[in-house]
């Protein structure tokens, strides 16, 4: 199934033949606080980013409160820790969503949520939320991508974890639901996730076989990811924010501060402006630098007659003689007339010049 080569989130085109769309993830780093939820979006919006993302659920509906071995997580940034416990602090509360969304229309930044079950949905729905986020552990949910599919608005998937086959299907179910258009991010679900691990050509290779935008939801420290992910095609990146890693937090080991993701934001959009296009021509801009290109000149008085040689001709610049390609054309041959040191190098001032001159 085909989708269109670019989606539109709040007015604004994502494709490749658009800027790239960095997306501020704030996630957890909250903190448990309204006020911090709210400055983040103040400090977020003032990066420059594209959007601002939350995450909508509570620790009851994403998991359960059980004592048994798979819900406690074993390795990692919150090793030991229960499920049900991890995400009772990183939850972003329901009643908090409409304050959130709120600021960051104040601060003229989109603001949209991933929802993890059907109440997440209806309730970003009614917010007016632009677009929702399947995280990378949903993928796999088709119920859920099918109802968020159903509300008509596109639809980001993660693909960490997910096979070829699993990420074919997401795909396929969100867009028979209705999603209108669906952008897939290359993710590796691992936090922090090694620089050797991102096999961001992965990025490339998604672009290839699919017609819709992807990008990439980097969970790397600092921005080479990102921005490597823009040399590949990526047309969304998304990263973690916080207002300071010191503070702490479930995801601020591997967050940007606020400098950090203006500066991404601005790398971003820079490599993307640099890729251009493939050319081969003299670009304006370079035209003035013509004149500076090696040529032909006179290294040595030389007298009407005397044989030009590599004693009294040289390669140098700047380019007002002959091209160098025409050296050996002229080497041997005697001067049509005496010349100067630092005059640039002419066919009328190569005896028998008709017989050699190129064209």
């Amino acid at each position: 199934m085909n989708a269109a080569p670019h989606i539109e989130i709040a007015g604004r085109r994502i494709g490749a033949a658009y800027p790239p769309y960095v997306i501020c993830e704030l996630s957890g780093n909250h903190n448990g606080s309204l006020d911090r939820a709210l400055a983040m979006i103040d400090a977020a919006a003032a990066t420059g980013c594209d959007a601002i993302k939350i995450q909508t659920y509570t620790a009851d509906t994403i998991t359960m409160d059980v004592d048994r071995p798979e819900f406690r997580i074993t390795g990692g940034l919150w090793d030991g820790r229960s499920l049900h416990e991890l995400y009772q602090e990183a939850q972003t509360p329901f009643e908090w969503h409409g304050a959130l969304f709120a600021r960051a229309a104040e601060r003229g930044v989109t603001l949209f949520s991933s929802p993890f079950d059907e109440t997440a949905v209806d309730l970003l729905d009614r917010l007016g939320a632009p677009a929702f986020k399947i995280a990378s552990f949903e993928a796999v949910d088709l119920p859920l991508i099918r109802y968020a599919a159903g509300r008509g608005k596109p639809l980001i998937i993660s693909t960490g974890m997910a096979n070829l086959a699993e990420i074919e299907t997401a795909r396929a179910t969100a867009l028979e639901a209705g999603a209108a258009g669906v952008v897939l991010l290359h993710c590796v679900s691992s936090y922090p996730a090694d620089l050797a691990d991102a096999n961001v050509r992965t990025v490339a290779d998604m672009a290839r076989r699919f017609d819709g935008p992807v990008g990439l939801s980097d969970h790397t420290h600092g921005t080479a990811a990102s921005v490597a992910a823009i040399a590949l095609g990526a047309s969304v990146i998304e990263k973690h924010f916080t207002l300071a890693r010191a503070d702490g937090g479930p995801d601020a080991a591997f967050s940007l501060e606020p400098a950090e993701f203006a500066a991404l934001v601005g790398d971003c959009k820079d490599a993307w402006t640099a890729l251009g296009q493939a050319h081969y021509d003299v670009l304006g801009s370079e035209r003035g630098s013509l004149q500076f290109r090696r040529s032909l000149y006179v290294a040595a008085d030389v007298k009407a007659g005397e044989v030009l040689s590599r004693a009294n001709v040289r390669s140098i610049r700047p380019g007002a003689g002959l091209p160098p390609a025409d050296l050996e054309s002229v080497l041997g041959r005697p001067a049509a007339r005496d010349l100067k040191r630092g005059e640039p190098l002419a066919w009328d001032m190569v005896a028998g010049a008709a017989q050699v001159r190129p064209g």
